[in-house]
């Protein structure tokens, strides 16, 4: 079988989650319907944070970061599949597709770290309420935000480029909605064992990295609040982190049962199937998990749209 070395021609073919025509137009619906969803939620958390000043804290600073991911996150691989069910050309070049292998590992991470840094922001504001502000100033949520992001960009980059040493075969067909990486190993000619060893060590240190400290961080919240006496405290002290608890088992739920089914099922497109529920039912839900049962926020949002232009 021949390689395709001509990057300049190469392209890919997204089957995207079903083949059947029937399906394609509720697909569409569907999949616009959420996106627009997503949109007008998170947009909405960061305007609200941005203009009242009753949620310029660290909690919300966060969240408002944690919200502009998730459009990202979203707008790398939904426009796409929407093009591409409205024309009913399911291809994507060689460039489109590295891009967006890069841009979806980066804002998939970055979800990932900062859902741990806001674990450690419940973790001080559990663990040592008095001095809340002291340990949680501007500077370390700089700090923790802007370290979130180059360590995403740098993974991120090391990832994309290992994928540009890969040669291809003629069979170009991806069973996804869009370029993923593991998807795209796959289809690969020449050896990609350093490329599985990359893709293994960056699950492992930038994926697990974040994600123990998520359950370190709660360990220590759980001691602290079954140490508070009364059941009103205990209650308080858990209604301060319930929404991003809810949110860090959802996405981690749903996320990592994708790639664990994926090594019991050999049928990729029920895989990518189901990562629609990480990549795009989470981002979301996750303005309503915040908003819903958070009265500063939904104080903040009615503020909103009482305001007079």
């Amino acid at each position: 079988m021949e390689l395709e070395n001509d990057t300049q021609t190469l392209k890919f073919i997204l089957l995207g989650i079903s083949e059947d025509p029937l399906w394609q137009p509720f697909l569409f619906g569907l999949f616009l319907f959420m996106y627009l969803a997503t949109l007008l939620g998170n947009l909405l958390i960061i305007i609200a944070t941005v203009t009242d000043s009753s949620l310029h804290t660290p909690m919300y600073f966060f969240l408002s970061n944690l919200s502009f991911a998730d459009i990202c996150f979203t707008s790398v691989s939904i426009p796409k599949m929407l093009v591409n069910i409205q024309t009913q050309n399911k291809e994507i070049t060689y460039e489109g597709c590295i891009a967006q292998v890069y841009f979806f590992i980066l804002f998939g991470i970055l979800d990932n770290f900062l859902l741990a840094v806001m674990a450690y922001d419940r973790y001080v504001a559990i663990r040592h309420p008095l001095h809340y502000t002291v340990i949680m100033n501007r500077h370390l949520c700089g700090l923790l935000v802007l370290g979130s992001w180059i360590t995403t960009v740098l993974n991120s980059l090391l990832q994309s480029s290992m994928a540009l040493r890969l040669s291809f075969c003629t069979d170009l067909k991806i069973p996804h909605f869009l370029c993923e990486l593991y998807q795209l190993v796959q289809l690969a000619c020449n050896n990609t064992f350093p490329n599985d060893m990359v893709m293994f060590f960056g699950a492992v240190l930038v994926g697990g990295g974040p994600l123990a400290g998520i359950l370190y961080s709660y360990s220590k919240i759980v001691s602290s609040i079954r140490a508070i006496s009364s059941a009103q405290g205990k209650y308080k002290a858990f209604v301060t982190c319930a929404s991003h608890l809810s949110v860090v088992s959802l996405f981690y739920s749903t996320l990592l049962g994708v790639y664990f089914s994926s090594f019991v099922t050999q049928n990729s497109q029920s895989t990518a199937r189901a990562s629609v529920m990480y990549s795009v039912v989470t981002p979301m839900l996750n303005p309503f998990i915040y908003s819903l049962r958070n009265k500063d926020l939904m104080g903040a949002l009615r503020r909103l749209f009482r305001r007079k232009p």
